[in-house]
């Protein structure tokens, strides 16, 4: 990767993710998720922040997705998934909760949701307050700026939570390893 794309700050809507990073193109970068629904969520996104795909660029989608796809290939390696989900909720509406494009890529084993009511799960655990990330990082920043005092109440979601345990967004340092680790597998895929 040029090091020039390495240095400069990178953004997840008006959140700063660059440790999160672990590929990048001169258009898009994929990161690490905060609060992954199952290991090896990982989030496609444009470099330029803007909310919806209509209002990316011919060249843009066209590197958006190509670098789904060869994120795609890694996570399923990576992760020994038979498949994966990939998801852009494409507008508020949609359940949109950063104002920035950016694709799920989630990757899927036989039964690993069978415990929340089978494959479909994950599409409300996207939409519900699991896949809330915009709120998640705002609590984190609320939280990094008062020092870590305050804690934001939760709502809970009509789902259990994933493998029964509470969902809590992972630290910095958890998030950093995974993107040092996803960062030399990526370089293994080829095109």
């Amino acid at each position: 990767m040029p090091p020039a794309l390495k240095s400069a700050p990178i953004y997840f809507g008006p959140f700063l993710v660059t440790s999160q990073v672990f590929h990048q193109t001169p258009l898009t970068i994929a990161l690490v998720n905060l609060k992954p629904i199952l290991p090896g969520h990982v989030l496609v996104s444009p470099r330029r922040i803007v909310p919806r795909v209509s209002d990316l660029t011919a060249t843009e989608t066209s590197d958006l997705f190509l670098t789904v796809r060869r994120v795609g290939r890694m996570i399923e390696r990576v992760y020994g998934a038979s498949s994966l989900n990939i998801a852009v909720q494409d507008g508020v509406d949609a359940g949109q909760s950063v104002p920035h494009v950016h694709a799920h890529i989630i990757p899927r084993k036989k039964t690993d949701l069978d415990h929340l009511g089978g494959t479909d799960a994950v599409y409300d655990l996207l939409d519900g307050v699991e896949g809330d990330l915009g709120r998640v990082y705002k609590e984190r920043e609320g939280r990094e700026l008062e020092n870590g005092g305050g804690h934001a109440q939760r709502e809970r979601s009509r789902f259990p939570a994933v493998d029964n345990e509470e969902r809590r967004p992972r630290s910095m340092q958890e998030m950093e390893e995974e993107a040092r680790m996803l960062e030399r597998e990526i370089e293994k895929e080829v095109d």
